[in-house]
């Protein structure tokens, strides 16, 4: 386990180097001058000249990568040119607010999903199998953007049952001090119920938006790893033996059909994690994928090189969280390592 780990560890430091490489070239290949989009047309040349040798794009392109690796080497990130703000701030601003709407897409999706599976693969060849697929097939199929837009336009105008933007009523935010930035934490950290029930409120939507695509992924292979259990002798032996059906199901061949449905949740988590920008542009979500589309639209260099950088850093730990889990769970795994 513990060379696993290593090599895994090794493994992900490459990549990032890999990742930093990419983004650093492809942000200077974004046309346009970064100095004259942030300060603007009618900044003088004095202060354009000033604002490129600060930002460093006076310099060959390998001595702004060195100094890139040398100061990522130290945990610097940077700072942001457009707010003056340090990355690594800014970045713990927006991102538990990404957090947040993905754990709650996730626990939506993993509930439905699982649930779906379940539900399709015990009625299997039956009307609620195919009622399944054919939903789990339309998630999948189904652009991010136009189920967004049109939850808001049935949910938020034409009912007007659910908010249609931000994370919090303006009124209630300003009696909420912001603490750790997540606001199901902070609001019951101030007592305030109420502005609690409306961070909820305004999560729905865009929780349902993004879920929606790994609910019918997860859906689709828990039917298939369950449909697999299912025909095991042991499976039948319990059914034999008068034990109720959903307790065979349930107890012992869910259980023992999870890994591959695990490992599926691992790397769709991951994936939202990353690929949140289009939700959060919908519905004016404040996170770190609506941060990163400013910093790009101003040619914030800083910011999109340690933004993404992180994302990519979060994407890899969570593989490998989810690969640990599997080395540690699956029997086969651990005794060919042993070998």
């Amino acid at each position: 386990m513990i060379s696993y780990l290593l090599q895994r560890v090794l493994s992900i430091l490459l990549s990032l180097f890999g990742v930093s490489l990419l983004v650093f070239f492809m942000v200077h290949l974004i046309p346009g001058d970064a100095a004259l989009i942030i300060l603007g047309e009618r900044a003088s040349k004095e202060a354009l000249t000033e604002l490129r040798k600060e930002m460093g794009l006076d310099k060959p392109l390998y001595q702004q990568y060195g100094k890139f690796l040398w100061d990522l080497a130290h945990l610097d990130l940077g700072r942001s040119f457009k707010t003056r703000q340090p990355v690594i701030d800014e970045i713990k601003r927006y991102f538990p607010a990404t957090v947040e709407l993905t754990a709650t897409a996730m626990g939506f999706s993993i509930v439905f999903g699982i649930g779906a599976g379940i539900i399709a693969a015990v009625n299997r060849g039956k009307f609620w199998d195919y009622t399944t697929m054919f939903g789990s097939l339309a998630g999948i199929s189904m652009p991010i953007f136009w189920l967004g837009l049109m939850l808001i336009f049935v949910f938020a105008y034409t009912l007007p049952i659910f908010p249609s933007s931000q994370r919090l009523d303006t009124i209630l935010d300003l009696d909420i001090q912001h603490r750790t930035h997540f606001y199901l934490i902070d609001t019951l950290l101030a007592g305030n119920f109420a502005a609690f029930r409306n961070a909820i409120w305004h999560l729905i939507l865009p929780a349902i938006t993004l879920g929606t695509v790994p609910l019918a992924i997860i859906a689709r292979m828990t039917r298939s790893s369950l449909l697999e259990v299912l025909n095991q002798p042991y499976i039948m032996t319990a059914h034999a033996k008068g034990l109720p059906k959903w307790v065979v199901i349930l107890k012992h061949a869910l259980k023992n059909s999870m890994i591959p449905v695990l490992t599926v949740i691992g790397l769709e988590f991951g994936y939202l994690m990353g690929g949140a920008i289009l939700t959060e542009h919908i519905f004016s979500w404040p996170g770190l994928g609506s941060w990163l589309r400013a910093a790009v639209e101003a040619r914030d260099i800083r910011p999109i090189q340690g933004g993404v950088l992180f994302v990519a850093t979060v994407f890899m730990t969570v593989n490998l969280i989810v690969d640990l889990l599997y080395v540690y769970f699956d029997p086969r795994i651990r005794i060919s390592e042993e070998k």
